[in-house]
């Protein structure tokens, strides 16, 4: 079955019956496989009469990768598709959307094809995407990932430099089946255009230099500088991450025009986007230890924002990644204003004889939050991961990982909230 249908692909892909000396490699390096992801999840409102978010279920996710044919030009097709089933989901939602009656949907499902081309050491793709890029960070920390569609050209034609860019379209949120256009938190306005490019480069011993461009049409212009560096120290390594972030106004935004405003600003206070973010972060590794320290610092202006679906009404699509230093597992640290100190511990047992398991503790003091109901708030969170992944022998593939995170806030309020993942990854071919 897997040859018949990587074959027909292969002949859709190049126009011809006569084409099988191409397929070769469209076929030989061709991978799929199948993520089964047992996931619960609790989000605990400890102060309000906000009802707890408390749900557990089962996700299927299929990942089918080809090769590229043979020649001078490669094609090659992806697919992914996704599925979450319901276990178990009373009351208010958080991993799953919500039927006609506002009760948490038995199961659902999205997904699509993303095709290819190569040429040289440059590769173009148009279709479901899930970009790592510093203003754009595809989310997969629920069921199921956040998927985008649109295309992405990413070269290497240069030594040591990485240049991408590329045009968003359509994203679909982690608790929801339909793609839609794009906003930001508060936006309940759609765009359907993401444009953004940038670059890598890493021509300098244990140094990257990275600058990436991003215009959200209607919300924002982002530009982006970071910097990461390695250097040994005594017996270990020092690494050094830094970034900065420059955030305007675009469009519809600029002219403060309903629908397209942020939900929360700070001193300016009427939804317009003008912001610079800048962080510092240092780690230093020895053995299985790492140490960390950074901070990070809010303009006063408005929030720092990226991609968020959350004011799209009705659509479950709310929540994202953001590229900031203090992005946690309740709250990000980026209110209009906000100055925050991070220190965290990573422990990996490699270096005690046990592979695979890894458990951090990360401390966040976020102070002088500026909102549209007052000035100096403050927040603070602590998060715990413990995880846990089978390196070899008959169950490779099986991880376990506790995510437990408190949130104290002037903003939000008192959260506790739990994340309990059991994945198991099965390789089809």
């Amino acid at each position: 079955m897997k040859r018949k249908l990587l074959n027909l692909a292969i002949l859709a892909a190049t126009g011809s019956f006569g084409g099988q000396a191409l397929a070769a490699g469209f076929i030989e390096d061709s991978t799929a496989k199948l993520e089964l992801r047992n996931f619960y999840f609790n989000h605990d409102f400890r102060d309000t009469d906000t009802q707890t978010q408390d749900e557990w279920g089962q996700a299927f996710l299929l990942n089918v990768q080809s090769g590229f044919t043979q020649g001078v030009v490669g094609v090659g097709v992806d697919a992914t598709y996704t599925l979450g089933v319901k276990l178990d989901a009373p009351g208010a939602r958080s991993i799953f959307p919500a039927d006609s009656d506002g009760e948490a949907v038995d199961n659902f499902s999205r997904g699509g094809l993303t095709g290819k081309v190569r040429l040289s050491r440059t590769e173009a793709r148009y279709g479901i995407l899930t970009p790592k890029l510093p203003i754009l960070w595809s989310n997969d920390g629920r069921m199921l990932p956040q998927l985008f569609e649109g295309g992405q050209i990413t070269s290497n034609e240069v030594d040591n430099l990485t240049l991408t860019g590329g045009q968003i379209e359509h994203v679909v949120g982690r608790m929801s089946s339909n793609f839609t256009g794009m906003a930001i938190a508060g936006g309940s306005q759609q765009s359907n255009h993401l444009r953004f490019a940038g670059g890598d480069y890493k021509g300098i011993k244990d140094l990257t230099l990275q600058y990436y461009f991003a215009n959200l049409e209607d919300y924002y212009d982002q530009h982006f500088l970071g910097a990461l560096h390695s250097l040994p120290l005594g017996p270990g390594v020092l690494k050094t991450d830094l970034r900065y972030f420059r955030t305007t106004s675009d469009g519809k935004n600029a002219e403060r025009a309903a629908g397209y405003l942020a939900s929360t600003n700070g001193s300016g206070n009427d939804g317009e986007l003008d912001n610079s973010t800048w962080s510092a972060r240092f780690t230093y590794a020895l053995g299985g230890h790492a140490l960390t320290l950074g901070y990070q610092q809010v303009s006063d202006d408005s929030i720092f924002t990226q991609l968020n679906q959350g004011g799209l009404v009705n659509e479950g699509a709310g929540g994202t990644s953001t590229y900031v230093i203090t992005d946690s597992l309740v709250q990000n640290f980026t209110y209009a204003g906000e100055r925050t100190l991070l220190g965290g511990y990573a422990y990996d047992f490699t270096a005690l004889g046990v592979p695979g398991l890894n458990a951090s503790v990360t401390w966040l003091k976020g102070d002088q939050i500026k909102t549209a109901v007052g000035s100096d708030r403050e927040e603070w969170e602590r998060d715990i991961v413990l995880s846990y992944a089978v390196q070899g022998g008959t169950f490779k593939g099986l991880g376990v990982a506790w995510r437990n995170g408190v949130l104290r806030s002037d903003v939000l309020g008192d959260i506790d909230h739990n994340r309990l993942t059991v994945s198991y990854t099965l390789p089809i071919w």
